[in-house]
């Protein structure tokens, strides 16, 4: 018998077993993508340029790409907004993967701005002093080699600089970009990795304390591996529940609202017990990413290791990425759940906030400061989650957007500040910094009142929101703890502003070095931000508002 014969009766045996004949190819509405695929496609872009484009135009050529993938993402998003994808073109794309909605929208272009603004600390290099006639910036000369060896020295001698870290940014900006987005279990895992695996790596290339920095990113590697299993296992454990891994099928299974139960699935679904504990292990895999207590204990080392600009970034942009997710988790898949996650997050956010303050107090380097501020703020942010009503999602989108520009310009200042060997960030190296550089202290000033939340500040709008959403959400006693942390955390800001200003310089304490225009630009829109959101919040919480409906 030929070939072609049996190949035949193969064909006829399999049209008979499957009478559907052909698969489907799958829809994907790549406008609807855009602002993730033009920066996957830069990221992809800025690996070839490593490979290809010669050493000393690396950074000039990463640089220019970045920024303008970043721009245009932005302005993809800004495109979908005003064409009604945030509103009432609001729905499901790719396949059912990818929610396009209000606060996906809102959420990509506030992390997008972050990085943008995130990338000019990146790129900058005229804080240190030149080492063998070449500019330098935060990163290590080769990421290879080991710390303090003759490979090493070579490299700085050679000039060598790592630009990967503008490629590694652009992919950590792709996964948070899909993150808050991602409308089945599967592609928010996906997401979760695709900007995890970069972050680990960028913790890892600080120029000065590089042990230091290598300690910190195998610490964020080792507890980030824990959350993704125990996030991995209590996706398994939903799909075994409903069996499915879309939201929008999961939350009608919990409501007992779902159509055509296959018998498989009767079988499994009456087993609370899988419900319950899937879902508590993805919730906690979300709050490792949020900074919250219990899951706080990488953010302090992590903060203080990574290099200032990657803390910066990191603490801006993860924040937003996460709290994304966890909104959309909270509201679409589990609001049939909500006696049940209510209790626990009101037990999550009380402990975050008063930890955050309250250990915050004993800090003596500016770094692991902020990084218990960080974490304090992860619990007001939880005040706003826990309301459960619509001015919940739209003052927790107001308070991320706020909280993420004070941040990076917070990083930035803390870049500024040197001594020999190389950023000072031990706070007793910070007294009567305001008589020896007073813009530098008092911009610094003005980010830390805004973590404090006093009024006038981006901090106050952003505070006010929250507790207000919380207390007409049936949440006022979270709110009276809330206003106690604030009182609390002040203590400690207004600490470093008094040590600043009013603590005689010493003589041998460090230089304000004198940063390029990149700097001076984050620093800017850091503080610009900070004062327009304090001052006329108004469009900006009404802008939320409308973004704050999620699509199911």
């Amino acid at each position: 018998m030929s070939a072609t014969a049996v190949h035949s009766l193969w064909t006829t045996a399999a049209m008979a077993a499957d009478p559907i004949g052909k698969i489907d190819a799958p829809k994907i509405e790549y406008g609807q993508l855009s602002p993730t695929l033009i920066i996957i496609g830069a990221a992809i872009i800025g690996i070839l340029i490593e490979a290809f484009v010669p050493r000393r135009s690396r950074y000039y050529v990463q640089m220019f790409l970045s920024v303008v993938a970043l721009v245009a993402a932005f302005a993809a998003v800004v495109a979908l907004a005003a064409g009604g994808y945030g509103t009432t073109k609001a729905g499901i794309a790719a396949m059912g993967a990818i929610a396009v909605d209000g606060p996906a929208l809102f959420l990509q272009g506030t992390i997008l701005l972050a990085a943008l603004v995130g990338l000019f600390t990146f790129a900058e290099r005229r804080l240190d002093p030149q080492a063998h006639g070449n500019r330098v910036d935060s990163f290590a000369a080769q990421a290879a080699a080991v710390p303090g060896s003759e490979s090493e020295q070579k490299a700085v001698k050679a000039g060598f600089t790592t630009t990967e870290v503008f490629p590694l940014l652009l992919f950590a900006v792709a996964g948070m970009l899909i993150f808050p987005a991602a409308n089945d279990l599967l592609t928010l895992f996906v997401a979760l990795e695709v900007f995890s695996l970069p972050l680990y790596l960028l913790c890892a290339l600080a120029r000065r304390k590089r042990l230091m920095s290598q300690e910190a990113a195998v610490k964020y590697f080792l507890l980030g591996a824990f959350a993704s299993a125990f996030t991995l296992f209590g996706i398994a454990l939903l799909y075994g529940y409903a069996g499915s891994m879309s939201y929008g099928t999961i939350a009608s299974v919990v409501d007992g609202t779902v159509q055509n139960v296959t018998p498989a699935l009767a079988d499994t679904m009456g087993n609370d017990a899988l419900l319950l504990v899937g879902s508590a292990l993805i919730v906690m895999g979300l709050l490792f990413k949020v900074g919250a207590v219990p899951f706080h204990m990488w953010t302090p080392d992590v903060y203080q290791g990574a290099p200032t600009p990657v803390t910066g970034f990191m603490a801006a942009a993860t924040k937003v990425a996460a709290f994304g997710a966890l909104l959309r988790i909270l509201y679409v898949v589990l609001p049939g759940l909500r006696w049940d996650w209510r209790p626990v997050m009101w037990a999550v956010a009380i402990v975050t906030m008063l930890a955050g303050a309250i250990v915050a107090i004993t800090q003596t380097d500016i770094k692991r400061l902020l990084a218990y501020s960080s974490i304090a703020h992860a619990g007001f942010i939880l005040a706003g989650v826990i309301a459960t009503t619509p001015e919940g999602i739209s003052s927790v989108l107001f308070y991320l957007a706020a909280y993420s520009f004070v941040t990076i310009g917070a990083f930035a200042v803390v870049t500024l500040v040197r001594d020999a060997g190389g950023e000072a960030t031990h706070l007793s190296k910070w007294a009567g910094l305001g008589r020896r550089s007073p813009l530098v202290a008092a911009v610094f000033a003005v980010f830390l009142l805004a973590f404090a939340g006093i009024p006038l500040t981006s901090g106050f709008s952003g505070k006010f929101a929250v507790f207000k959403a919380a207390a007409e959400g049936g949440a006022a006693p979270l709110v009276v703890i809330g206003v106690i942390s604030s009182a609390i955390a002040a203590f400690f800001y207004i600490r470093v502003i008094v040590l600043m200003f009013f603590s005689e310089p010493r003589p041998e304490g460090p230089t304000v070095a004198v940063p390029s225009p990149l700097t001076m630009t984050a620093i800017g829109v850091g503080v610009a931000v900070t004062v327009v959101l304090g001052v006329a919040p108004q469009y900006f919480l009404d802008l939320a508002g409308q973004a704050g409906v999620f699509v199911r």
